[in-house]
């Protein structure tokens, strides 16, 4: 075990240790305290036609704040506007915690160096849009692991287009989120703190999806190990029983709470490491306004727990 690994080691027993020291005495008084923030994609409003309208829906329904893609220009393209959706935060008093960027994340891994390149590009300019928009994080989906690309090789260019972009989150100020996603790629908690240490940078933690977890592990587990890494929280449902009668990708069409999501165990294990404040964004099947609510009412139900 080298230096490195050594000190992720202890750091991790550190932490699973002082958690465990919490008890339930501990657990019940972070569950008091706790103060979980809702937010939702943009893609998942499904009425309403300007984001000023958009925002006074989820504001009305219960949401606190919205998630758009980033970078909102790129290559001479626009996507979303920025004085648009500026001021429509002044006039709803809704948040923007974050960009997502994934799509940009995915182009780190890629086997050509002009891709790789335009990935990190387009994620630097993300990162300074969310800092003008008041977020704290970009969302990175880390690559993707295939038969014409390899562990060794997706681990090393994503860990070098990370490095690229660690010295523009310096400057914004806004951390770089990995999430665990379906990419073959950092598939354990170990390994995922591990990777997160070695940069070793503040600017560096992760997005965790609390429902992709589900199919091959517990998030519980993940949010343990994880600890202090963990930057926002993805809410997201998913069943086995639909995943094994219906094919792996139907295990998501369950609502909140109807799944297999351990959410009383979940909400501890946050508690636990003192993710007691901050963000939980939706990452579900949207719709107009009875449909929000309902998701809204269910993040409500999860988060008091």
């Amino acid at each position: 075990m080298n230096d490195m690994n050594r000190r992720s080691f202890l750091q991790r027993s550190t932490l699973i240790t002082a958690g465990a020291a919490l008890g339930l005495h501990g657990t019940a008084m972070a569950a008091s305290n706790r103060d979980i923030r809702k937010s939702l994609k943009i893609g998942m409003i499904q009425e309403r036609k300007t984001v000023l309208e958009k925002m006074r829906l989820i504001k009305e329904v219960g949401f606190d704040g919205l998630e758009f893609n980033g970078p909102f220009e790129f290559e001479g393209k626009t996507y979303f506007d920025m004085k648009e959706v500026l001021k429509a935060q002044d006039q709803t008093g809704i948040k923007v915690p974050g960009l997502v960027a994934g799509a940009f994340g995915r182009l780190f891994s890629h086997a050509d160096p002009k891709e790789r390149e335009k990935g990190v590009e387009g994620y630097k300019q993300a990162l300074r849009d969310a800092r003008k928009l008041g977020g704290t994080t970009v969302l990175l989906y880390p690559g993707r692991v295939d038969k014409d690309n390899s562990y060794a090789d997706v681990y090393k260019r994503v860990h070098e287009g990370i490095r690229k972009v660690i010295p523009t989150c310096e400057e914004t100020g806004v951390k770089i989120a990995i999430e665990n996603v379906w990419n073959q790629f950092l598939l354990s908690p170990l390994e995922a703190a591990d990777f997160i240490d070695s940069f070793e940078s503040p600017f560096v933690g992760w997005y965790f999806d609390v429902g992709n977890v589900v199919t091959y592990g517990w998030p519980e587990h993940w949010i343990r190990t994880l600890g202090h890494r963990i930057l926002k929280l993805d809410i997201k449902e998913f069943s086995r029983k639909k995943r094994d009668q219906e094919g792996l990708w139907q295990g998501f069409k369950v609502d909140l709470m109807e799944g297999d999501c351990d959410w009383p165990t979940v909400m501890k294990a946050l508690d636990e490491i003192g993710y007691i404040k901050g963000w939980g964004s939706a990452e579900v099947p949207g719709g107009g306004r009875e449909r929000l609510q309902f998701i809204s009412e269910r993040m409500d139900r999860i988060f008091a727990l």
